[in-house]
Order: C-alpha cells, then structure tokens, then sequence
C-alpha cells in the first residue's frame, strides 16, 4: 500500500501551511462541484493544471491517477446518453443519444478532473499527519481528526493482518474461483479481518490509556502562519471568487 507519493517536495505548495490549503480546497471544490457551465468548469480544470504544475509533480503519475478516476467516469459516457430525457442528438440504430446527456456527461467529466487536481496538488503534497493536525487547530471535531490520523496509522497494520491471512489459505491449497466454496471463504476472509482488526484496537486502546492518552495527539511542529501562506490564500480566494463571478455572469446572459 502506497500514501503519500506527493507530499515530498521543495515546491511553494509542498511548503505552504496545511490549514491554508484545506480551507482553499474546501472553497475551490464547492465552487466547481456546484457550477452549472461549462466555462467555469473548464476554468476550474485550467487553475487545477496550473496548481499542479506549480507544485512541480511528476505528471507521469498524475496521468495514471487519472485514468483510474476517468475509467469510472467512462461509464457515465455509456449509460447518461441513453437515459437522459432529451432531443436526440443523433441515433445509433434504434438507440437514441440524447444531447443534455452529452452535455451533462462533458460537465461531470470537466468537474471530476477539475476536483481531483486541485485535490492532488493541495491536499496531496502535505503528509496525513500534518492534515491531522491542520484539521485540529481549525477546530474541526476532535474525533473526525482522531479517526484520521488512526486511519491512516493502522491501515498498514489491517493490511497486514489481511495478506497474512490471505497466504495461510493459499498454504493450505485454496484457490479462488466463480464458485460457492470461493464466495463463502473469502466471507469468512474478511470476517477474520474484521475479528483481528476490533482485538488489535481493543490493544492499541488499552496500551495508550496505560501511556495517559487523554484524547489529544502533540506535535512539536507549531507552525504559525507567514505572510506566504496568506498570500497564498488570497490569490487562491481570488480564484474562488473568479469562478463565482464567472458562473454568476454565464447564469444572467
């Protein structure tokens, strides 16, 4: 399993404090989530390349990524434009290919992408840990941050637990198949995971309550904010705000 391939790095993104890029992550994607054109869309879809680009990621893996997320979204293109009410744009035979399928297919496409890079370029290039933390001084529930920096602590060890488990019954001969015996052993698989994952939790809790864990995780990384990191949120403010107005005006004509 592999995190944080992008959080290492010397770029102005990598550097900048992770509050700044939460807050801006959260006002960017609502805007481009809620847009209904095109325009704004496709703008959202330029200022996440242009974050990418600034935060210097290798565009080799970004290109991958997306084409796991636009492989889901391939399938959009296959069933909106056949069941969306409509004018036809054109007929395959007896199937009719309605236009606003098309079209809102092209904008959900445009949004996807748009999301994902702006998530990639400012969530991805700052660890777990430091979204962790940036999430408590934004004093954002206390268990939400709890359960992510657990999460992402543990999920190495479930997987562990899960290929362990997974070699015992390969050791013993089983092999899978589109069969009952198959479908019943990988339930039982999972049920054991689930067993070993609630006992090492019952662990983990108990060692830290010996260790006086009063529900609060330290860092001696207390950074405060530079004039960077406002600068930082201003432009990127101003983008949201571009967007909003650019939205705003396409509705009115």
């Amino acid at each position: 399993m592999t995190f944080e391939s992008f959080c290492r790095g010397n770029s102005q993104l990598h550097r900048a404090d992770a509050r700044i890029k939460l807050v801006a992550t959260l006002a960017l994607t609502l805007v481009i989530a809620l847009c209904q054109s095109f325009y704004t869309a496709a703008a959202g879809l330029g200022l996440g390349l242009g974050l990418i680009l600034l935060a210097r990621l290798p565009l080799g893996m970004i290109f991958r990524r997306l084409l796991v997320v636009n492989g889901f979204i391939g399938f959009l293109w296959l069933t909106l434009p056949l069941t969306y009410p409509g004018a036809a744009a054109f007929s395959l035979g007896p199937l009719h290919v309605s236009r606003a399928g098309l079209l809102l297919a092209g904008l959900i496409t445009l949004k996807t992408n748009a999301i994902i890079l702006i998530f990639i370029s400012l969530l991805a290039t700052s660890s777990v840990a430091e979204l962790g933390h940036a999430m408590a001084r934004l004093h954002l529930p206390a268990k939400l941050c709890l359960l992510l920096l657990f999460s992402y602590r543990y999920i190495f060890v479930i997987n562990q637990e899960y290929q362990r488990l997974v070699r015992a019954a390969r050791l013993r001969g089983f092999k899978p198949g589109t069969n009952l015996h198959t479908y019943r052993s990988y339930a039982h698989l999972f049920g054991m995971t689930l067993v070993k994952s609630w006992n090492r939790a019952e662990r983990v809790h108990q060692a830290m309550l010996l260790r006086g864990f009063s529900g609060r995780f330290y860092t001696l990384d207390e950074r405060r904010l530079e004039r960077r990191d406002l600068m930082l949120l201003g432009l990127l403010s101003l983008a949201a705000a571009g967007l909003i107005i650019m939205e705003i005006l396409k509705r009115i004509s």
